[in-house]
């Protein structure tokens, strides 16, 4: 079994696209043509990053869910981005309109470690690579 992607349910595709390009440089790099589905080059390889809107979510899960940006607090669920500079990417974040939820810490194993929360509800890690 291999990891190939995580689905993030937001309410506006195109708007998490662009706001994931802002905050964390990484571009589109597919947007279906009814809005519904989009995706964004991580550079990780074969590993996907996308957006689906709630209907096309709810259509296929066939059940409800609580929707990230309709939950006071961020769900028990993270997205986690490795950088070289933590302040950086995290002041790059909150300038693009994340919500800063924790600055930059060096924790005791040497990782450092700052966390956002982006306009679609999505909980993001920024963080030094370990070891």
């Amino acid at each position: 079994m291999n990891f190939a992607y995580t689905l993030v349910y937001v309410a506006d595709v195109a708007a998490s696209l662009a706001f994931f390009e802002r905050a964390f440089g990484l571009p589109t790099r597919f947007l279906h043509e009814s809005g519904a589905y989009g995706e964004v080059d991580t550079g990780a390889g074969g590993t996907t990053l996308a957006f689906v809107d709630h209907a096309t979510a709810r259509d296929s899960v066939q059940h409800d869910y609580v929707a990230a940006d309709a939950s006071a607090k961020p769900l028990g669920m993270e997205i986690g981005f490795t950088v070289a500079d933590v302040p950086a990417a995290f002041e790059r974040a909150v300038a693009a309109g994340a919500t800063a939820l924790a600055a930059p810490v060096t924790k005791p194993w040497g990782q450092t470690v700052a966390y956002v929360r982006c306009p679609d509800g999505t909980l993001v890690e920024l963080c030094t690579v370990m070891g």
